[in-house]
C-alpha cells in the first residue's frame, strides 16, 4: 500500500522534514496523491508535521499493531512475516480458523485491536476493550500427529514468560493456559486445531493479554483474580515491543518441536516459572472438585499431581482446571 511507502520514507527521516518532491520521486506518484496518503497517515493515528516550503516530517507513530509498526522489533525467520490486522473482530481465532481453511501461510499472524467475542478454554469470554491490550493467534501448520497439538500451549506459555523475562516483567505459568502476576490472570491462552486421525491440518494458538487496562476496565466481579501488565507494573507498556518480542521468543521454541519433536525447552520455562508447583490446589473437572499436591511438569506438558494418599496422578489438560483452595492459584 503505497501510504505505508510514504510512512517508510518519513521513519527513514524521522528528524527531518521529507520535500513533497523527493518523496513524489521516489515514489512515482503525483503531490496530490501524496497529500491524500498523508491524510489517510493522519487518520489511522500518525502525527505528521506538514509545511508547504519544507514538506512532511513524521513526530509520532500511534499504539497500533499493525505489520509496519512491529516489524522493526521482529527477527523471525516466518512467525509473523506476514500479519493481517484488524480494529476490531469476534475473536482472532475464528478469523484465523477461516483464513487456514483458505490455504493461509504457516507462520501468519492475525492481530485485533479488540475483540467483541474473545473466548477461553470451556467456553468462557475474555473482556476485550480496544487498544490496551494484545489479542493474537498464529497459523501453524506443523508436520506432527494430533496427539502431539497441547503441547503448543506450553510453547506460546514459556515464549510469553521469557518475553515478559526480557522487558524485566516477571509472571508466573498457571498450568495449562494462563499467566499470572501476584496470582492474577494477566493473559489467557486457547490452542484450537483442525485435523484428522493422523494428521494435523492447522493449528490456531490465540493469546489475549491485558496490557495498559486500568482496574475499572474490569468488571468488579473478576478484580480479584484478574489483572494487566500495568496494574502490576505501574508503567503504561508498549504493545509493538510485547508481542514482537514474544514472536521472537516463540520461534526457536517452537522449531525445536516440530524439528527435534521434544518440548523440553519450554517445560523447563514452565516448570521454573510454575504458579502452581509445590502448592496445594483444588482440581475441577465437569463441576467436580479434588484436592491435590501439584509436584511437577511430565515431558508431554501435563501436570504431576500428589493426593493426600500417597499416589499420583499426571493430569492432562482439557476439561480439567486447576485453582488455589482460597484464591485463583
Amino acid at each position: 500500500m503505497k501510504h505505508y511507502d510514504v510512512l517508510y520514507l518519513l521513519k527513514e527521516n524521522r528528524n527531518d522534514f521529507v520535500s513533497g518532491q523527493l518523496i513524489s520521486e521516489k515514489l512515482g506518484v503525483s503531490r496530490t496523491a501524496i497529500w491524500k496518503y498523508i491524510k489517510v497517515l493522519k487518520d489511522e493515528g500518525y502525527t505528521i508535521d506538514s509545511s508547504s516550503k519544507k514538506g512532511y516530517k513524521l513526530i509520532s507513530c500511534p499504539d497500533i499493531l499493525t505489520f509496519e509498526e512491529i516489524k522493526d522489533h521482529l527477527n523471525t525467520k516466518y512467525i509473523g512475516k506476514k500479519i493481517i490486522h484488524y480494529e476490531s473482530i469476534g475473536s482472532t481465532n475464528t478469523i484465523a480458523k477461516k483464513l487456514a481453511e483458505q490455504g493461509e501461510e504457516n507462520g501468519t499472524v492475525i492481530i485485533a485491536e479488540g475483540q467483541t467475542a474473545g473466548r477461553g478454554r470451556i467456553g468462557r469470554t475474555w473482556s476485550s476493550p480496544k487498544y490496551k491490550s494484545i489479542y493474537f493467534s498464529i497459523i501453524l501448520r506443523p508436520n506432527v500427529n494430533p496427539m502431539e497439538i497441547p503441547k503448543i500451549t506450553q510453547i506460546i506459555a514459556a515464549a510469553i514468560i521469557e518475553g515478559l523475562k526480557e522487558l524485566k516483567i516477571e509472571a508466573k505459568v498457571k498450568w495449562p493456559n494462563d499467566i499470572v502476576m501476584d496470582g492474577k490472570k494477566v493473559c489467557g491462552i486457547l490452542t484450537e486445531m483442525s485435523g484428522e486421525l493422523n494428521k494435523v491440518n492447522y493449528v490456531i494458538p490465540g493469546t489475549g493479554i491485558n496490557v495498559n487496562l486500568n482496574r475499572e476496565d474490569f468488571q468488579k466481579d473478576i478484580l480479584n483474580k484478574a489483572t494487566s501488565l500495568k496494574i502490576e507494573t505501574g508503567s503504561t507498556m508498549d504493545r509493538k515491543v510485547i508481542l514482537g518480542t514474544i514472536l521472537n521468543k516463540f520461534e526457536p521454541l517452537y522449531e525445536e518441536f516440530v524439528q527435534k519433536g521434544t518440548i523440553e525447552s519450554s517445560i523447563e520455562i514452565c516448570k521454573n516459572n510454575s504458579a502452581a508447583i509445590g502448592k496445594n490446589i483444588r482440581i475441577i473437572q465437569n463441576k467436580n472438585e479434588r484436592q491435590a499436591k501439584a509436584v511437577n511438569l511430565a515431558e508431554d506438558g501435563g501436570l504431576i499431581v500428589q493426593y493426600e494418599n500417597g499416589s499420583f496422578e499426571k493430569l492432562i489438560s482439557g476439561e480439567i482446571s486447576i485453582r488455589g483452595l482460597d484464591k485463583y492459584i
